[in-house]
């Protein structure tokens, strides 16, 4: 993929090295000269622009972008960013950067945000995931409500622990999309069971979290 990162602080360069090691093209854009440091992440494209104006993302280039992320530490900038790659330059994906808690409502698929990442949001989700067994933690949302990342960690009392996906009455708007189990990620089976202490990802709609969380835990 083609990536443009607009904020080149610790967020955007930590993205951008990350993707850069998965094999991916990334464009890293910064407005102020003493944040430019190409040698931070050296096999990323760096410019110094200004992402709020339509001239310098016309120049850069970004309609040919997969994916642009609005990292930057401002929540204005983030949402005009948002606002400009999904109305003028027809990006198909974009992600930003929530800074203010408050400011959480306006990234918005108004404001051309595919997914939005608020930090305490995700340490609040983290957080939860480590120490709750048994119940089911959202760790984020797609598409403004309509479909979340949900995660439940079996206890050993699960109605269907032991037993094969396919067994699994899960209801619609809903799809198994991974099984941690202790250092491995599996890719699930209709045939893999599941067993206790397996941490359950999800993709499914607001309407069926709690219908997922009782099928899964019997209750």
């Amino acid at each position: 993929m083609r990536v443009a990162i607009a904020g080149a602080g610790n967020v955007g360069r930590s993205i951008a090295q990350e993707l850069v090691e998965n094999g991916h093209q990334v464009l890293l854009i910064e407005r102020l000269p003493k944040m430019l440091r190409p040698e931070r992440v050296p096999a990323a494209e760096w410019a110094l622009a200004d992402a709020c104006e339509l001239s310098s993302l016309q120049e850069l280039d970004i309609a040919s972008c997969d994916v642009v992320v609005a990292a930057t530490g401002d929540d204005k900038v983030n949402l005009v960013l948002s606002l400009l790659a999904k109305t003028e330059f027809a990006v198909a994906r974009v992600v930003a950067r929530v800074n203010r808690a408050e400011n959480e409502w306006l990234f918005t698929e108004q404001w051309g945000v595919d997914v939005s990442v608020s930090k305490p949001r995700l340490m609040a989700a983290l957080v939860e995931e480590a120490v709750t067994v048994g119940d089911l933690v959202r760790l984020m949302t797609f598409r403004q409500g309509e479909a979340n990342l949900v995660e439940i960690t079996l206890p050993p009392t699960a109605p269907y622990v032991g037993r094969p996906v396919r067994e699994i009455p899960l209801p619609p708007d809903s799809a198994l999309v991974a099984i941690v189990r202790g250092r491995r990620v599996i890719a699930p089976s209709p045939d893999d069971p599941i067993e206790p202490g397996d941490e359950l990802i999800f993709v499914c709609t607001t309407a069926v979290e709690e219908q997922v969380r009782a099928t899964l835990l019997g209750v």
